[in-house]
């Protein structure tokens, strides 16, 4: 089974339009009408889970903490944190990348850097 993924507010829907045009079989959901801006991050980690998505994030001061406890309590399939100065080509080449090659073993309530 392939990853899917659920972008967080502050991904640049750029990110999951270019993705899609790479690859049309990916599921990458944007936030647009998921996850409103200022959404709370245990809200933002909750809505990834439910429907068990991995998160993507460009959130590296508050997320990665908030995953930490968030996984103390229940699973998640996983973190992806983004550096906010990538560019987007290379963040979507990344996010491929992880796609076609990590299995959900390896992101299961791990919070890890995009390669």
């Amino acid at each position: 089974m392939s990853l899917t993924f659920q972008a967080d507010a502050d991904l640049n829907p750029a990110i999951g339009r270019g993705l899609r045009r790479r690859e049309p079989s990916i599921d990458f959901r944007a936030a647009a009408g998921v996850i409103p801006d200022g959404t709370p991050d245990p809200d933002v980690l909750r809505i990834a889970a439910e429907v068990g998505r991995v998160l993507v994030s460009r959130d590296v001061g508050t997320m990665p903490g908030h995953f930490a406890e968030f996984i103390r309590h229940q699973e998640s399939p996983g973190l992806l944190i983004i550096h906010s100065r990538r560019p987007i080509g290379s963040v979507i080449e990344a996010l491929l990348l992880v796609w076609m090659t990590w299995t959900e073993e390896e992101l299961r309530n791990r919070a890890r850097w995009l390669p």
